[in-house]
């Protein structure tokens, strides 16, 4: 097992001290190696974009399907251009607001972007993450990194560099610690290849605020929970199961009573039969299940921000808690609770029910 290097980023990124560590991590990622790193989103685990080796250790470090396309995060603008083509206006109007940002695009590939890295699809998705960690670490890498979340695959992304060490320690050569994630949700992904901007997976740029910019733009069907089948994936996150911890996660939805009421016969049913139960839960409904040994609060329904960046730690909790059945609200608050829930559902497998 290779060993792990863990460095801390302390303050401002131009420290002497900081430095270093770039300059360690850029020739870890021009050596073929893999380093993980904070973004704004979750943290990353980046390698050379434009090496089909480094890509391929990427998928198994992750234990992550090589038909499962990376994202390419860059610096600066001008880079854009050197891995995708036909970058239209509408595309250059998305960018100017909301790059550095939570917002990655796909186009069609140039041949300098290797099958490795895009799943083997014909286009590339292109990000420029909004945190000076990650935009010092891909300027010292040579300015392409492909990068998922930096978890095995299937289970919650990590926010903090201690979950990127619970599941890749000894699998990658080297992890940024910058602290906590601020969002805590992917980056939402938008299809530009086609006549209308297409969002593949909801994030913390909304679909209105794209609609706002643009005038209009279509939603794929995965977004709304539909199973893509046997399709190819086109952008990560589409075709197979996320996010999830090692219990039964069971997502209940409904008129808040019903929700309360169905939960509390389900902790009844799931301890009777001798089964370690959590519940999710906003902190308005936290002391609605009297007795529940294991009341999760993830924040305030007033504060939707709070309850995507405490997602896939309260995830990692339940596993930290051994919990085998874990019951949640539903958390479809109004502006980003979409990809809220688009990721608690994956998490679940579809597992959803309406009372």
């Amino acid at each position: 097992m290779m060993k792990t290097i863990i460095s801390v980023i302390d303050g401002d990124v131009n420290t002497n001290y900081n430095r270093e560590i770039f300059e360690k991590a850029g020739e870890v990622i021009r050596g073929g190696g893999l380093v993980a790193f904070p973004t704004e989103t979750v943290y990353g685990l980046g390698g050379d974009a434009l090496n089909p080796t480094a890509s391929q250790k990427i998928y198994t470090a992750k234990g992550r399907p090589c038909d499962n396309p990376l994202i390419v995060h860059i610096y600066r603008m001008e880079d854009l251009n050197r891995v995708a083509e036909g970058v239209g206006r509408e595309a250059l109007k998305l960018a100017e607001m909301y790059w550095p940002g939570p917002l990655t695009m796909i186009f069609k590939k140039r041949s300098i972007v290797p099958d490795e890295t895009t799943g083997g699809l014909d286009t590339v998705a292109v990000r420029m993450p909004d945190n000076p960690i990650a935009l010092r670490f891909i300027e010292a890498s040579g300015g392409f990194i492909a990068a998922p979340s930096a978890n095995l695959s299937g289970r919650p992304s990590p926010t903090k560099a201690v979950h990127v060490a619970e599941d890749m320690n000894g699998r990658i050569d080297m992890i940024i610690d910058g602290g906590s994630s601020v969002i805590g949700l992917e980056s939402t992904i938008v299809d530009m290849t086609g006549k209308t901007p297409m969002i593949l997976r909801p994030g913390y740029i909304s679909g209105e605020m794209i609609r706002e910019a643009l005038g209009s733009v279509d939603y794929d069907p995965a977004v709304f929970g539909e199973e893509t089948g046997g399709i190819r994936p086109k952008a990560p996150g589409m075709k197979y199961r996320h996010y999830a911890p090692k219990g039964e996660l069971i997502i209940v939805k409904g008129e808040q009573s019903r929700v309360i009421g169905h939960i509390r016969e389900g902790i009844a049913a799931a301890e009777a039969s001798g089964k370690r139960v959590g519940v999710i839960v906003a902190s308005e409904s936290e002391n609605c299940y009297d007795g529940a040994p294991h009341i999760i609060n993830i924040g305030s329904r007033e504060d939707e921000e709070t309850i995507a960046r405490h997602l896939y730690s309260v995830l990692r909790e339940c596993d930290d808690k051994d919990i085998d059945i874990i019951y949640s609200e539903d958390f479809s608050t109004p502006r980003i609770g979409q990809a809220i829930m688009n990721r608690l559902i994956k998490a679940a497998g579809h597992r959803v029910v309406e009372v």
